[in-house]
């Protein structure tokens, strides 16, 4: 069983960040740095899937779980980044019953699912035994969906009795969007939905993540919601804001 499905399994939170810029030392330093988790994202960056394998293995050697986060909708794409072996992968933009079943199987073997046959860095280049990775290990992938539109929310009962989806994340500026709030995370329409939408998946059990800002207010906003795994910030985002105040320290004092 990989290190984050146990996290999960023990109801353990999560603290992690973004990785979107194409450097593997990144994965390495949020890893040392103690995140108990890096975001790898290929929805809204230029990321390659040679990039993706390279941040996979910085991981790795850096002893912190990774996950994917797959481009809509992208079923090809979906099959490459199974095929590395990350420790979960995360399905954004899902707004229907349908839709996520379809996703869902599509990370499963027959007869679970349609995924096809061909794991690579997933067994070891061969180390391992397709057999045993097919019938046990591959069932250790986590595999979250997002939470960004009120479609979803509207078919969740249903949704929620998929028995292979790990954990539901939020996006809140997208989940904004849709309620006529777009980039107001913290309108009162969008938190009335966030709340009541965590209440009941949390009383069917689920575990319940979401992706918002790094700022302090945003963090402590998004702790009182009784999530169990956060994603904040991004490395572009420590890299602009802190460079921004270093900047403005040389300009004081030079």
């Amino acid at each position: 069983m990989n290190a984050l499905r146990k996290k999960i399994e023990n109801k353990e939170k999560i603290l992690g960040t973004l990785v979107s810029l194409t450097d593997p030392c990144l994965c390495e330093i949020m890893g040392n740095l103690g995140y108990d988790c890096v975001w790898i994202d290929t929805e809204h960056t230029y990321m390659s899937s040679k990039e993706v394998l390279c941040h996979l293995n910085a991981a790795r050697s850096a002893n912190i779980p990774a996950v994917v986060r797959l481009p809509q909708n992208e079923l090809t794409e979906t099959k490459r980044v199974l095929e590395m072996g990350p420790d979960g992968i995360i399905f954004p933009m899902t707004r229907s019953e349908d839709v996520v079943d379809a996703l869902i199987k599509s990370t499963l073997y027959p007869p679970l699912g349609t995924r096809g046959f061909g794991p690579l860095r997933a067994i070891g280049y061969g180390a391992e035994d397709a057999k045993e990775y097919v019938e046990k290990k591959s069932l250790d992938l986590c595999r979250f969906v997002q939470i960004e539109h009120i479609d979803m929310i509207e078919e969740l009962d249903q949704i929620m009795d998929n028995p292979y989806i790990d954990g539901f994340i939020f996006g809140p500026n997208d989940l904004s969007g849709s309620l006529g709030e777009f980039l107001h995370v913290f309108g009162k329409t969008t938190m009335t939905v966030i709340r009541d939408t965590v209440k009941r998946l949390k009383e069917r059990g689920k575990y319940v993540g979401l992706a918002g800002g790094m700022a302090e207010s945003d963090i402590k906003a998004w702790s009182e919601l009784n999530l169990d795994m956060i994603f904040a910030g991004a490395d572009w985002c420590f890299v602009y804001h802190s460079g921004k105040e270093t900047l403005g320290n040389l300009k004081k004092f030079f």
